[in-house]
């Protein structure tokens, strides 16, 4: 029983020797990986690339946001029809420049006077009327034909000078890059648990070295007992260590204690939730793909507390003609016909205690949608991605800088904050962190 019992400790030393050298081999992969994402990003960062100007000195920039906010709701820069037509190669299918210019301010004017290219487009799309910009002046039309020629054309990536790199210039895949979070995570777990592994083991082999030591008396005799008693004698000296109980007893209330106050915290947080809705709305699609601005649905977020749920009619805008047969659609339909709204499940949800308005944040502070959301725009479900605490507003408060360029509103207070400190004007510096401006 004694050979077999230290054959057995034998072999789990031998084990936790091999558990010891992939620990460490873990180790030194996080160390590797890290000073290779280190070096791929110091030396290794590919040049920007730099975006050819329009021709004609048009500002496709410009043209872009142009585009967002007044043509992206009813066309597409590709060839794909939305509610008008796709609008790729646009200037090479109509009379010209000059011709779009009267069409983008005053379609209904052109096609009144009989052109007869005008009522061939009106006539080819349903003779859904197109929406006049007659504030939109030749430079802002041009910016907005740039952009369009400009998405249409293939993207030159520029490339890093690396040794990687080909003789002609092309990139090659760089074996230096760093690895991805995820693969980082893993092998932290990985080691983590490695190490709780060793702890174990570690204890398994004391508790049986013990148990298979033969014990000496005072007169030079060997007193040997069965391998059971020894294991139990050994498990027993362990657990009446007044140390090692002590840490576990710690180690426990601990462990208690930070999952009693993880759960206080997490009361009312809902960050991660995506509840199913009555109706498969894709917001990847509208703002993503078809970049339809937040304020075409969500009329209120300019001038109001609260951003408001889109009313079915905003919906029939554009679904009164395209995609009329789709199931979701007929959702819609429904609901008008019934007289019954749309029962859309909240997602974001504050507080009766806090007071959040989001004209003050959106229209006045110029905070992005996307800072509280998420980005909104690559979300099939809507998801809560931020978790709205107190803390987490307060953070974001103490960080942003006050927008008070061309603003008279804030002279004086930027005047007398800078005799006092050198750091640019935060909202914790106008009252953000008072507790009566959320609290009332």
């Amino acid at each position: 029983m004694s050979i077999n019992s230290k054959n057995i400790v034998h072999k789990m030393s031998g084990f936790y020797k091999l558990c010891v050298a992939i620990v460490l081999s873990l180790l030194l992969l996080v160390s590797s990986s890290q000073v290779k994402a280190q070096d791929a990003t110091a030396g290794g960062a590919p040049a920007a690339a730099s975006t050819a100007p329009a021709a004609g000195g048009a500002d496709a920039e410009k043209g872009k946001t142009l585009f967002t906010n007044n043509c992206a709701q009813c066309h597409a820069v590709t060839d794909e029809k939305v509610v008008g037509p796709g609008l790729k190669g646009v200037e090479t299918r109509t009379p010209g420049k000059d011709w779009l210019h009267k069409w983008i301010r005053n379609s209904s004017a052109v096609i009144a006077t009989g052109d007869a290219y005008a009522n061939q487009v009106f006539n080819a799309n349903g003779k859904v009327q197109m929406s006049s910009f007659p504030s939109l002046s030749d430079a802002d039309i041009d910016g907005i034909l740039a952009y369009i020629d400009q998405s249409g054309k293939p993207v030159a990536s520029a490339v890093a000078a690396t040794s990687g790199g080909t003789s002609d210039g092309t990139a090659t895949a760089s074996s230096a890059s760093g690895p991805s979070e995820l693969f980082t995570f893993v092998l932290v777990a990985l080691l983590v648990v490695m190490l709780l592994v060793l702890g174990v083991l570690l204890t398994i082999v004391t508790i049986l070295s013990k148990a298979v030591t033969p014990i000496a008396t005072t007169d030079g005799t060997v007193v040997t007992s069965s391998f059971g008693q020894r294991l139990k004698t050994g498990m027993s000296d362990a657990f009446n260590n007044p140390t090692l109980r002590s840490i576990v007893i710690w180690l426990f209330l601990l462990v208690v204690t930070k999952a009693t106050i993880d759960g206080a915290y997490g009361v009312g947080i809902q960050q991660g939730y995506a509840p199913k809705q009555p109706i498969a709305y894709s917001h990847k699609l509208h703002a993503g793909q078809y970049k339809i601005d937040c304020n075409y649905c969500h009329t209120g977020v300019n001038k109001g507390k609260s951003a408001t749920i889109p009313a079915a009619n905003i919906c029939m805008n554009c679904h009164g003609v395209i995609k009329k047969e789709s199931p979701e659609i007929q959702k819609i339909y429904a609901a008008i016909e019934n007289n019954q709204p749309i029962e859309w499940v909240r997602v974001h949800n504050l507080p009766d205690l806090a007071y959040f308005n989001h004209a003050q944040h959106v229209n006045v502070g110029n905070v992005a949608c996307q800072t509280c959301h998420g980005e909104i725009e690559k979300m099939e479900v809507v998801e809560a991605r931020s978790s709205l605490t107190m803390g987490w507003c307060i953070d974001c408060h103490r960080r942003t800088e006050v927008n008070t360029k061309d603003n008279a509103y804030y002279d004086k207070l930027v005047a007398l904050h800078r005799k006092e400190s050198k750091e640019p004007l935060k909202v914790a510096n106008i009252g953000g962190l008072e507790c009566s401006k959320c609290h009332y």
